[in-house]
């Protein structure tokens, strides 16, 4: 679940990324990839301020070509990439929202 101002306009933008369609439901918005689905919630600055979310990774066997892929649509950089094993690197990036999300991969 992420948190954000506008969720519909997160969900679109997340389901353009991921070559996907945003499900809109009331003042809730998701998008499913395989069998993950993203929620995108209106956030609250007294309980859930946007940007508090927990961090979720993506694994791909593409780690540069998916950054790479998010970088070119806005996102920008808030850690890494570090390698953390000899076949195995992570980074985090910003989405155009201020929500950090991860890459996992190789």
């Amino acid at each position: 679940m992420y948190f954000v101002s506008q969720p519909r306009i997160a969900a679109t933008w997340w389901a353009q990324a991921m070559n996907t369609v945003a499900r809109h439901e009331g003042q809730y918005s998701f998008v499913e990839v395989g069998d993950l689905e993203i929620g995108f919630h209106p956030n609250d600055d007294g309980r859930n301020p946007q940007g508090s979310s927990t961090v979720a990774y993506l694994s791909t066997d593409n780690f540069e070509e998916y950054r790479t892929h998010f970088l070119q649509l806005g996102c920008t950089v808030h850690r890494g990439p570090l390698e953390v094993s000899a076949t195995r690197k992570i980074a985090q990036l910003v989405d155009p929202f201020g929500n950090v999300f991860g890459i996992d991969g190789h």
